[in-house]
């Protein structure tokens, strides 16, 4: 690879890829729609930013329960994996707050992207001898540019192929750049992390998003076989409808299924908003609302601090809740967690429908 492999737009002027792109750009719109009716979007970007970081992380096997990722305390201590994922998290908020600002997705952008991903900042790979193996037999599979001056090229060409103003669809040239980025694997790790983010920058960066919750991850790790199958052949046979088509429909099943959340997920405000008041009206308020809702769990700081009150009577309130139901308690070390047991279901529970 000494050059960007960009197909001609001509060459994705078939059939199943514009039926595929129609049905992705259809759900894409009704997602954003759907987002910008939100009262609170900060709940949606707190909460679903923690499902696709274990969504993204899974793929590469780091493996982290559910209580300890919604549980984790940036004060205390964490498993190395707990850690990852919040890395990643702070990684997509550093990307898309960037492409907010400047409207771009700079070299500097994905660099920093990278940084928090891996908590280093080795920068691109300057050394040789990066190859990617098959993990069963260890075989080499693909072996990446190994030049340091030619991954700096390489980037340079992607970065300018991302702003181009030229015929590709929006949703094609993020399915390209997503190969390209994965091809020139620039970084020594985290390139499979910092790709995926990479993904969204690009979909908000073209106004398809104004939030960066469409979760590829899930589609991604539900068919990560495919996902690698097609990485590959395409770099052997320079086929890129059936990689695009992949991916473009990879977008409409995971919009498709954000949609059924975010309404499964107002639904479920409205209604323990319906029992607050009905079943605790002195203790109602949508600050406290908000609060049970902006994680799957609350703690008595959170309270103190979303509520402005002190941590006696946070404590009485988080008690009050427990009582009747709204949480349960649950003890992690030395800290008490109020768990939103119904959306903690709710966001553990994610399906891809592919109907």
């Amino acid at each position: 690879m000494t050059e960007l492999d960009i197909p001609s737009p001509a060459s994705l002027e078939v059939k199943v890829v514009w039926q595929s792109l129609a049905e992705a750009h259809r759900y894409l719109a009704e997602l954003k729609g759907l987002c910008e009716s939100l009262p609170n979007r900060a709940i949606l970007l707190d909460t679903l930013a923690i499902q696709e970081a274990k969504d993204s992380s899974e793929i590469e096997n780091i493996i982290t329960t559910h209580d300890e990722l919604y549980a984790y305390d940036q004060s205390g201590s964490a498993s190395p994996a707990a850690k990852e994922v919040q890395n990643y998290i702070a990684a997509l908020k550093v990307g898309f707050t960037d492409v907010v600002n400047s409207g771009l997705i700079r070299i500097s952008t994905i660099l920093r992207v990278q940084e928090q991903v891996e908590q280093n900042n080795a920068g691109f790979r300057k050394v040789p001898g990066t190859v990617l193996k098959n993990q069963t037999t260890g075989a080499v599979i693909y072996e990446p540019p190994q030049d340091a001056v030619l991954i700096e090229k390489l980037m340079a060409q992607l970065v300018d192929f991302i702003h181009a103003d030229n015929d590709y669809d929006p949703v094609l040239r993020m399915a390209i750049a997503h190969h390209q980025f994965e091809s020139i694997h620039p970084f020594y790790d985290g390139n499979g992390r910092t790709g995926r983010i990479l993904n969204l920058l690009i979909l908000q960066r073209e106004g398809l998003m104004e939030l960066p919750v469409l979760y590829l991850s899930r589609y991604i790790t539900s068919t990560k076989a495919q996902y690698y199958q097609l990485l590959q052949s395409t770099r052997e046979t320079n086929g890129w409808v059936d990689w695009c088509v992949y991916l473009v429909k990879g977008v409409a099943v995971t919009a498709r299924s954000e949609i059924r959340l975010i309404k499964q997920l107002r639904e479920l405000m409205q209604t323990t908003k319906q029992r607050l008041r009905g079943e605790l009206p002195r203790l109602y308020s949508q600050e406290l609302l908000n609060n049970l809702f902006r994680y799957p769990y609350t703690k008595i700081e959170f309270i103190e601090k979303d509520l402005g009150v002190s941590r006696i009577t946070a404590a009485k309130h988080l008690d009050t809740l427990t009582r009747n139901g709204f949480v349960e308690k649950k003890k992690i070390g030395r800290t008490n967690f109020y768990i939103n047991r119904p959306l903690f279901t709710l966001l553990t529970q994610i399906t891809l429908n592919d109907e």
